[in-house]
């Protein structure tokens, strides 16, 4: 895998860890106080970036449709009542298994990717990893929503920060 691609999810992990270095900071409660939002609570958001990174990695590993959609329901079945502890050493856990999987592959490697509605689609790994990527970042967006909304600031994870701590 390309060296931009690697450093590309080093930064999501790091953005996840700082979140939750975050979290740990603020009011026990704030991780599952109800919100008016897209998702209604922190642990709810964080539990579903964690599926669906998931889910994406069965996906990339070219699992079939169904196996991967299976995962997904069964990671936010599993996470829904989890401590952010909890959670956090989930993230973990995946994000070596990315490690492994990336550090594993040649960088342009492509698979086909068959969604039931939208089709098929030959893509490069790396491709698929820049989606995980930015589904982090929208949702981290949307975690700083949440957290003003509960009285609390949100804590900055823009790619300019993490370039400046490697």
């Amino acid at each position: 895998m390309t060296n931009q691609t690697l450093k590309l999810y080093e930064y999501h992990v790091w953005a996840n860890r700082r979140v939750f270095e975050h979290l740990h900071q603020l009011p026990e409660e704030v991780w599952s106080q109800q919100t008016t939002s897209v998702f209604p609570s922190v642990g709810a958001l964080m539990s579903h970036i964690y599926a669906m990174d998931g889910m994406w990695l069965s996906v990339m590993q070219e699992a079939p449709f169904d196996e991967a959609r299976a995962l997904l329901m069964r990671l936010l079945e599993e996470t829904k009542e989890v401590t952010l502890d909890e959670l956090q050493e989930r993230f973990e856990r995946t994000a070596e298994d990315y490690r492994n999987f990336l550090a594993s592959l040649d960088s342009n490697q492509a698979i086909a990717v068959a969604h039931p509605q939208y089709g098929s689609v030959q893509t490069p790994i790396s491709e698929l990893v820049q989606h995980v990527v930015n589904h982090g970042t929208y949702h981290r967006g949307n975690l700083t929503a949440m957290l003003r909304q509960c009285g609390h600031p949100g804590v900055p994870t823009d790619y300019m920060f993490y370039l400046y701590t490697v």
